[in-house]
């Protein structure tokens, strides 16, 4: 039997402030190299269905995190047309498989684990490299207003007290979003530029499908932590070149794949020059220089998604959700 999640069973059972530390788990563990997680292919779909031109992204994504009870696979369709349709940019299914046997164990709605353990990659960051706070909290700059926008937002008010958050998005769904999050007790609030969003804050989230840079650099404030969770192929970008060349440290969750991407390929930095993600989790980071600014650069691994997928699965378990069926 097939232990199936609905997305309404998934948002019972997941849980973001514990699924912090399960992400962060999973990416000491990756930079320990103790998982599992071969390259993913990327792969354009949909043409010819309505002319010559793909429609979205495929993406499929195995990983196995060792000593885990299963590996996962999940695959992705990114299709930014969906906004116009009222339909999510992303959607994704993860597929647990028991690692003992082979026998396929559950089959969940992903999009919302994606999201959410997307959001606790700036979570993670921010924990373990922010800036010490001023006054009452960090003060959040945020730049795009989709579901990323609120799910960095929420995990990142699970471990740090926010003072302040601006959210800017050309569109006027940066309002929506701001009126989102206070209704979830966040002090959020639309502003016009992303120059107001991102001056005196002290960490700066970009979470957009951009092509060209977001912010202005000069805007950046000395000390400032930035997390880019947007660009995740070559023609995507959110970063100017100028944010990594002023940067006293690069992160990234998956060095390789970061490098491939537009912010990278817009620099003069490879992937030797990125630090894993996992090692300032796992051994801390002191900074050069209180104004020196650092950069995390996420694509997202398929190892979070075996591990936030693991961790819904057990709450599923334990709680009776979800439905069995046999395949």
């Amino acid at each position: 039997m097939v232990l199936a999640l609905s997305a309404e069973a998934v948002d019972r059972r997941l849980d973001l402030a514990s699924l912090v530390d399960v992400v962060d788990d999973a990416l000491v563990k990756q930079a320990a190299g103790e998982v599992e997680r071969p390259h993913r292919p990327h792969f354009p779909v949909g043409a010819g269905l309505d002319g010559d031109d793909p429609l979205g992204t495929g993406i499929a994504m195995p990983a196995y995190v060792h000593g885990a009870d299963h590996y996962a696979t999940k695959l992705v369709g990114v299709h930014e047309g969906n906004a116009e349709r009222g339909l999510p940019t992303i959607n994704a299914q993860i597929v647990l498989t028991e690692a003992r046997t082979g026998l396929p164990k559950a089959f969940i709605a992903g999009t919302a684990i994606t999201n959410a353990r997307t959001g606790c990659i700036g979570a993670v960051s921010v924990r373990a490299l922010a800036p010490e706070p001023d006054g009452e909290g960090l003060t959040l700059g945020v730049v795009g207003a989709g579901a990323q926008a609120r799910w960095q937002t929420r995990a990142i008010a699970t471990i740090a007290a926010l003072s302040d958050v601006r959210v800017h998005s050309p569109s006027d769904s940066r309002e929506a979003c701001a009126a989102d999050l206070r209704d979830e007790g966040v002090p959020a609030r639309a502003v016009d530029t992303p120059g107001e969003a991102v001056a005196g804050a002290d960490v700066v989230v970009t979470a957009t499908t951009a092509t060209e840079p977001v912010f202005p650099p000069d805007a950046l404030d000395a000390g400032a932590l930035v997390v880019a969770v947007g660009a995740f192929t070559a023609e995507t970008q959110e970063l100017d070149p100028r944010v990594l060349d002023r940067a006293e440290r690069v992160f990234a969750d998956v060095p390789d794949e970061a490098a491939e991407t537009g912010d990278l390929l817009a620099s003069d930095l490879d992937a030797d020059d990125l630090v894993e993600l996992g090692v300032p989790l796992a051994d801390g980071y002191v900074r050069e220089s209180p104004e020196g600014v650092l950069a995390v650069v996420s694509v997202g691994s398929a190892t979070l998604d075996a591990a936030a997928g693991e961790a819904v699965y057990r709450r599923a378990v334990e709680a009776g959700d979800g439905t069995e069926v046999e395949l």
